[in-house]
């Protein structure tokens, strides 16, 4: 039997099969088919751990995903709502990545990437918050912080780029800000990325030997590398202080770059009511990736109790 084609031709023209492929790739019935064919093709190439074929099964196995992270982009638009993503973390804990595999697909015109430098002297001799401010997103969008307001809860204080008094403000003056963006109806996910000291070493090492990579490195990293453990006590008080139950933490544990990808992809994708293309994807997060901001308070007070440096 044949099928009814979607758009009717002119009168004396067919369409020709690229039209045809085209017409039928918009069909939700062709996507969700597609989605199924990379499933399968998915199960079929897991025993297969040769790295040029690992690394086209991960990228594969997110496809499904991000063909749900443009649905959810087309929920914001239609609903005119608002998202901001922040992406926090040690240097090389994988931020960036993430980013990258996060938009790969999505509508450019509705959603930036927004990665600041060092503030200017006018910015300097403004309220902290307000080049965040302008940078927010408006309605239908989506605003990817790569690192945010929290560079003066960790990186700042830590190098020695804040006075101890603009620490404390910050930190008095963070949650009323998060709660204003969350109750004007923005919708908020903070995410960090937590490496290991001996993945971010090896991930350090590959960025001086390779020439693709070293632009990556810089003498802050090096710094924050030498200083890990006093930045390991500025992440416990970040998160004590600033992990609320409006605008919570997610902590992503990274060592495994593709399993951070993929769970944090699931993380954002439930912070948001949609409907979804394939109701039968998984996006239950690996409890052995992803652990609450509360939960990883107590990992932390037990080994800085242990270690005999925890500080109130």
């Amino acid at each position: 039997m044949s099928s009814t084609p979607l758009l009717a031709p002119p009168s004396g023209d067919t369409p020709d099969s690229e039209e045809d492929k085209t017409l039928a790739m918009d069909s939700p019935k062709s996507l969700a088919a597609e989605i199924e064919a990379l499933k399968e093709e998915i199960s079929r190439s897991k025993n297969d751990n040769r790295p040029a074929i690992r690394r086209y099964r991960n990228e594969r196995e997110l496809k499904p995903y991000q063909a749900e992270l443009i649905k959810m982009q087309q929920c914001l638009e239609d609903h005119n709502k608002r998202m901001a993503i922040l992406f926090e973390g040690r240097s090389a804990a994988g931020k960036g990545g993430a980013i990258r595999r996060i938009t790969r697909y999505m509508n450019k015109k509705h959603y930036r990437i927004v990665a600041l430098g060092k503030p200017n002297d006018e910015e300097r001799s403004q309220w902290y918050f307000q080049r965040y401010i302008s940078r927010l997103p408006r309605a239908g969008e989506v605003v990817l912080f790569d690192t945010s307001w929290y560079s003066r809860a960790m990186v700042e204080p830590v190098l020695g780029f804040c006075t101890a008094k603009e620490y404390r403000d910050f930190i008095k003056g963070v949650i009323g800000f998060e709660n204003d963006m969350v109750r004007q109806h923005t919708i908020l996910v903070k995410l960090y990325f937590s490496i290991s000291r001996k993945e971010q070493q090896k991930r350090f090492d590959r960025r001086r030997i390779d020439p693709l990579r070293q632009w990556k490195l810089d003498e802050a990293d090096i710094q924050i590398q030498e200083k890990r453990d006093e930045f390991t006590k500025m992440k416990y008080r970040m998160l004590r202080r600033t992990h609320t139950h409006f605008a919570p933490w997610t902590i992503i544990r990274s060592d495994n770059k593709h399993l951070a990808r993929l769970n944090a992809i699931k993380a954002i994708l439930n912070a948001v009511p949609y409907e979804r293309v394939d109701t039968s994807l998984d996006l239950t997060t690996d409890p052995s990736v992803v652990i609450s901001g509360a939960r990883e308070q107590e990992i932390m007070q037990a080994q800085l109790l242990r270690n005999g440096c925890l500080e109130v």
